[in-house]
């Protein structure tokens, strides 16, 4: 039912929502009871004169519509020539880049910290499902609407904050990330808090190649929050045990194989102790747990070439892996470990399977991956013909033919 995006945020939200509303059947004062709001507001943005919406009141009227938010505010484009390439140019990041630095305006209506938080979490699914383009377009609204809370919001600021860093990580916007994560720590009420940002920046400090900024980050907030094992809450352990496993993962690509296996086996003294995955903030889609350590182990044995390892660790992760998301982002780097492996033991079909399933069902994640480009490269380069999959994978992670 989308109209066509004009690029103007303030018309696509007119468009959409007077569409969405004729085709339920709706008067503007019947959707404006559904949803909680005043009649004039909904004329106000049908009529394309209602200044800055906050996404709180986008979110009810979503809810009242029953699609999703992302079908009003136009993320998806032009409804006639749908978006089919799944890698994202940096200018789909502006506008977020924009509400980062103060400049996406102010909403005219005063968001609360409820609906603020309700907000971030109808954003999880889309993050859940790696949908970046839908995330790029709601998430500088949500940012905006999170700094007008001032400080009666600080702790739900930190959270959207975390979010953006998070997402602009994946999204290999790393400058953006950094400077996000480090307001997102400002933000924070309480040290389990900016241990959730410090955690997204180890990670980001990971991706960007800074394993000893890494290390030591993680080391240094590993060592603040150290749990009683006894009498720690989930939340300490499960900070405290992606904190431990950052460490590993940097020691790991720094050449320290003992003090990669020593802090594995601390992590996993967490995770036992946890018994369940579970998330491990409440901004990201993180999990911690039994199956993200047995993860992290097989991702350590990928960096140090020892497939048959991989496809061992592999083997005793259950087909739906225990995970609160089957296509988190980090159920997908494991299985990118698995491909890798099944090349290198020279089962290429079974490597081009995994990419497939992962191409099908994280289409978006899966373009921004340079190790996704590097394994694809590896099977296409001992092919002298390559099959219809194999070109589509091809050309879905850059791969030159």
């Amino acid at each position: 039912m989308n109209e066509i995006s004009t690029g103007d945020p303030t018309r696509d939200l007119a468009q959409n929502l007077r569409g969405w509303r004729k085709r339920r059947g709706l008067t503007q004062a019947e959707l404006a009871i559904a949803a909680k709001v005043s009649k004039s507001l909904v004329q106000k943005i049908e009529q394309g004169i209602a200044g800055q919406t906050t996404l709180e009141t986008v979110h009810r009227l979503a809810i009242a519509l029953k699609v999703p938010t992302t079908e009003l505010v136009g993320a998806h484009g032009d409804a006639r020539e749908p978006h089919t390439s799944t890698v994202l140019p940096p200018e789909v990041w502006e506008q977020t880049g924009r509400a980062l630095a103060g400049k996406f305006g102010y909403p005219d209506e005063e968001p609360t910290v409820a609906g603020v938080s309700s907000a971030l979490d109808s954003l999880k699914p889309l993050l859940a499902g790696n949908q970046y383009r839908e995330v790029a377009h709601l998430l500088p609204s949500l940012i905006r609407d999170a700094d007008a809370l001032n400080g009666a919001g600080r702790g739900i600021r930190s959270r959207v904050l975390n979010t953006a860093g998070w997402v602009l990580t994946q999204v290999r916007q790393f400058e953006l990330a950094g400077a996000t994560l480090h307001h997102a720590r400002d933000a924070a009420e309480d040290h389990l808090d900016e241990a959730a940002a410090v955690n997204t920046l180890v990670w980001l400090r990971l991706r960007e190649g800074r394993l000893d900024d890494a290390r030591r980050l993680a080391t240094e907030w590993a060592d603040r929050i150290e749990p009683r094992m006894s009498r720690a809450t989930e939340r300490e352990l499960t900070l405290w045990g992606r904190l431990v496993l950052g460490i590993s993962n940097a020691a790991v690509r720094d050449n320290r194989p003992g003090e990669a296996a020593d802090t594995i086996r601390l992590a996993q003294t967490a995770a036992t102790a946890v018994g369940r995955e579970v998330l491990s903030d409440t901004s990201t889609t993180r999990t911690f747990g039994p199956v993200t350590v047995a993860m992290i182990r097989a991702e350590n044995a990928a960096v140090q070439d020892r497939p048959d390892e991989v496809l061992r660790i592999a083997e005793r992760i259950p087909a739906g892996g225990g995970l609160l998301v089957a296509t988190s982002a980090s159920r997908n780097r494991h299985r990118l470990d698995v491909a890798s492996a099944l090349v290198s033991t020279r089962r290429s079909d079974e490597a081009v399977a995994v990419l497939t399933d992962l191409a099908s069902h994280s289409p978006q994640w899966l373009s921004q991956q340079r190790y996704a480009k590097d394994v694809v490269g590896r099977i296409v380069g001992r092919r002298r013909t390559l099959s219809t999959g194999m070109r589509t994978l091809a050309d879905l992670t850059g791969v030159v033919l």
